[in-house]
């Protein structure tokens, strides 16, 4: 069954092609996710203070790939105790969140961060809400990492690789 989930995890170029290698996901879309303005650029949410969120759109099929395992994948690309950062990039926008549509995919979600946080003694920053808004980016900002490989990611070559075998 197709599902959608909404994932920040920092920069979202990085983010958007390591769940592109995932089996079981159908499409990504980058965008800024749960913010104070509809339709926000680039540019003004890195500079204007518009609290979104720079989020991957990740439909799926729930037969192939479950929530707890895609949840699974995404903890493994991300700082789960750094807040508003992911490697060199900060700001509120590179903040860690899951944002649901499904009422029913909340429980899952919730289960899924208690036994992550079990796993640090710092307080974990991912943060759990339901979908406000959503706004796709820019068409240059989609796969930008295939059409620019040489560009800027936070998430390491392991990371693709593992995912990918």
């Amino acid at each position: 069954m197709k599902k959608e989930i909404f994932l920040a995890g920092g920069c979202f170029w990085g983010t958007q092609k390591y769940f592109d290698l995932i089996d079981g996901v159908w499409s990504t879309e980058v965008g800024y996710a749960n913010g104070k303005t509809d339709h926000p650029t680039y540019e003004e949410v890195c500079h204007k203070d518009t609290g979104h969120a720079e989020t991957v759109k990740v439909i799926y099929d729930d037969s192939l790939l479950s929530l707890q395992k895609l949840l699974a994948l995404y903890y493994d690309v991300i700082d789960p105790v750094s807040l508003n950062r992911q490697g060199h990039d900060q700001g509120v926008q590179y903040r860690t969140g899951i944002y649901y549509t499904d009422k029913e995919d909340f429980q899952v979600i919730s289960d899924s961060l208690a036994v992550l946080q079990a796993q640090y003694k710092e307080k974990i920053a991912v943060e759990l809400l339901p979908l406000v808004n959503f706004s796709s980016a820019e068409e240059y900002h989609q796969k930008y990492l295939d059409k620019n490989p040489n560009g800027y990611c936070h998430i390491g070559q392991d990371k693709f690789k593992k995912v990918q075998r």
